[in-house]
């Protein structure tokens, strides 16, 4: 008996539901009404996307022409353990790393068809740090430092590079200095070239370290 009375509750309220669905769809100015809905929801989500996109870009600084990328400054903490001091122009970051050998991978965004004959400046982002331990014992020890992330999960490179989208505009490469010696207060400098990211020995320990490694 219970359950008949439910079942007549319920559908008192199915045949409410109905009659206010027809109050609906018979106003002609429903559809409408829907549509510039619709159509503002979706312009706000571009929106909010496209200025993802922007805040991505903000990440990006020109690639210099007279100087290097960066500068790598290792000061040893510990046996295999270093703090790393990147310098990006005026810009100083301190991160530390453990390993034998260091790894750095950067992005860059490089321009096609009328951006680049208008003259725009190709672009780059650091990306990771990592270390290596040459022990193989040790090597599952290899870790990654992230030196940039993306924002809410908008990458702009990741999504032009894997999915192959260039929009006739944009050329995303990568860049890596395949590993290279740690060692104390070894200085590297790093530039971006035709042949991609490499580094050079800027004082005397790192040209020692890159001796005693070869």
């Amino acid at each position: 008996m219970q359950y008949d009375g439910l079942a007549w509750v319920v559908a008192f309220v199915a045949l409410l539901a109905l009659l206010v669905a027809a109050r609906i769809l018979f106003d002609r100015h429903w559809f409408l009404g829907w549509l510039r809905g619709m159509t503002g929801i979706v312009f706000i989500a571009l929106a909010v996307l496209v200025g993802l996109v922007a805040w991505d870009l903000r990440s990006y600084d020109p690639l210099p022409q007279e100087r290097p990328l960066a500068t790598l400054s290792f000061k040893q903490l510990s046996p295999q353990s270093f703090e790393v001091t990147l310098l990006e122009g005026d810009r100083e970051r301190h991160v530390e790393l453990a390993g034998d050998l260091w790894q750095l991978d950067a992005r860059v965004l490089e321009w096609k068809g009328l951006a680049r004959l208008i003259g725009l400046v190709p672009g780059y982002r650091l990306q990771d740090l990592s270390g290596r331990f040459l022990a193989v014992e040790q090597q599952a020890q290899g870790r990654k430092v992230p030196l940039a992330g993306d924002v809410f999960g908008v990458d702009l490179w990741h999504w032009l590079r894997d999915g192959q989208h260039d929009l006739l505009t944009f050329a995303p490469k990568a860049g890596r200095v395949n590993y290279l010696p740690t060692a104390d207060q070894a200085v590297f400098a790093v530039r971006y070239g035709p042949g991609g990211l490499t580094a050079e020995p800027m004082n005397a320990m790192a040209t020692q370290a890159l001796k005693d490694w070869q």
